[in-house]
């Protein structure tokens, strides 16, 4: 009977395994369907809270926002909740990201192993847009104004099984522009699986899933910026380098895809290289044009902490610099 019962065990943990990349992979399938069937999205900029898109991490920059698939750090809060499940230690976790035109940035996150398959965590972002200039309708200069946004989020993990892990956050967010304000619930789920060979790793999120709860005026609401996307990444068997793949379908734009890798064989330096294809958004028809999407970092270790940084292009809006300070507590 013991027997009968584990045979049983492995056949459904065998289709489940099968079930969960077959759905993958066809979602895959159908965001680069769609990518080169349709024209540009009629919605483009027409969703609220544009900062809850951009990657607070300065590893996962680096390799080009393709971390859905990999999420073994602390950026799980934002990339995949599912992903904390591979934080053995309590670690906390703080960007700073020097944006486009004098946009400045932060996320601060901790991640708490509660139990052996179970991980806590809780986040804060935010954007300071810094001092704008409030005009007439003639153009005089009438004094400045401030603008601002932050979410606040707190994250739950769960090992459902060797290979599987759930993961939801759920957020608040609140955003200011002078005299006006408004706010919004959402939630991240994700899923991921971990090969028993511990080399390669399937995850799926659906990101900012939600409502405005007040719009900043009375008569007017609007969408938030939901996305599902899905990712692949693997340790090389005979080199130190992790690849990964990420493809993404907001809703309110085209499905992109984000590449990125990571060689380990300078330890405890680390060397990263990315591209985005979301990258020709930023196209101008310039020189820098060649540069959009691309990334670049490195990271160090020293004792329980991890230093890292990443550089990426925004071709003619400039480059940001990007720090990310992480370690156990």
């Amino acid at each position: 009977m013991v027997f009968y019962s584990k045979w049983n065990k492995l056949k459904k943990d065998r289709k489940m395994k099968r079930t969960f990349i077959g759905g993958i992979w066809f979602m895959i399938f159908l965001f680069a369907f769609f990518s080169i069937s349709l024209g540009t999205n009629s919605k483009v900029g027409t969703t609220a809270y544009g900062f809850l898109k951009i990657d607070p991490g300065a590893r996962s920059t680096a390799m080009g926002g393709a971390f859905v698939g990999l999420s073994d750090d602390e950026a799980a809060l934002f990339f995949n909740p599912a992903g904390l499940i591979q934080i053995q230690t309590n670690r906390f976790f703080t960007t700073y990201n020097n944006y486009i035109i004098d946009i400045q940035s932060g996320f601060l996150g901790y991640v708490h192993s509660y139990s052996e398959d179970i991980r806590l965590g809780g986040s804060i972002s935010y954007f300071n847009y810094g001092s704008l200039t409030r005009t007439d309708e003639q153009g005089l200069n009438l004094g400045t104004f401030g603008a601002a946004d932050i979410s606040f989020g707190v994250s739950l993990a769960k090992g459902i099984s060797n290979s599987f892990s759930l993961g939801a956050t759920g957020k608040f967010i609140y955003e200011k522009l002078d005299g006006y304000s408004s706010d919004a619930m959402a939630l991240d789920l994700g899923i991921l699986y971990i090969s028993k060979d511990d080399r390669t790793r399937i995850g799926g999120v659906g990101q900012n899933i939600g409502v405005q709860l007040k719009g900043a005026t009375k008569s007017h609401k609007d969408p938030l910026p939901t996305s599902v996307k899905v990712g692949i990444s693997h340790h090389m068997r005979e080199l130190p380098l992790i690849v990964a793949v990420d493809a993404a379908k907001p809703f309110d734009n085209d499905v992109f895809f984000n590449l990125g890798t990571e060689l380990s064989a300078l330890k405890p330096l680390y060397l990263r290289f990315g591209w985005s294809s979301f990258g020709k958004n930023f196209k101008t028809d310039s020189d820098k044009d060649n540069l959009a999407g691309f990334a670049a970092g490195f990271g160090v270790i020293w004792k329980v902490f991890r230093f890292d940084y990443a550089y990426s292009s925004y071709a003619d809006l400039g480059g940001v610099h990007k720090i990310s300070v992480s370690g156990e507590i």
